[in-house]
């Protein structure tokens, strides 16, 4: 089976998607032997040989800036993490919605907040950091991404946008 990896999902533009673990979130992954005289011509440009993982380029190229968990239980998923890692939630920001912020390793903030509307519904949404967030958005539409929300700055904290991809909503961040 074709190893997904970030580097293949950023060259996809789909990274965003695909948190750790969720790999099998892709859709049209296409299955290929692992005997290489097996493959034809067109097996070796759909799918190319593939690379070692390089940890620190990953890290490089996908940091998440911003972690949104909208639930109906705000206090007690705090309460929980607050619990298990040992952190401290804000009072509700305003400028993220209510939402109890704390901060993550590597300058980034996990931000609990409860729905705004009706009809929104619990979601883990990630944030990832981009250097031009109005490029980031454009290629996601390209892409197929519906535009959920244009980029939008949030006052002393840099813009946000978020889009939606196979159900799948995604968040970019630019300080």
């Amino acid at each position: 089976m074709h190893k997904v990896t970030r580097r293949n999902a950023l060259a996809t533009g789909i990274a965003c998607a695909i948190p750790p673990g969720m790999a099998a979130l892709l859709a049209g992954c296409k299955q290929s032997s692992t005997d290489p005289s097996n493959k034809t011509e067109s097996d070796n440009e759909l799918n190319p040989e593939p690379q070692e993982p390089n940890p620190s380029a990953a890290v490089e190229a996908m940091k998440i800036q911003y972690l949104e968990i909208v639930t109906p239980e705000v206090d007690g998923l705090c309460g929980q993490y607050s619990a298990i890692y040992d952190i401290t939630f804000s009072e509700p920001d305003a400028n993220f919605g209510g939402a109890r912020t704390a901060k993550l390793d590597g300058g980034g903030l996990i931000g609990i907040r409860g729905p705004l509307r009706d009809t929104e519904n619990p979601v883990v949404r990630p944030y990832v950091l981009v250097d031009d967030i109005k490029a980031a958005v454009e290629s996601a539409a390209a892409a197929g991404a519906e535009i959920a929300m244009p980029p939008m700055e949030i006052p002393e904290h840099g813009m946000f946008a978020v889009v939606i991809h196979g159900g799948i909503e995604c968040g970019f961040w630019q300080n």
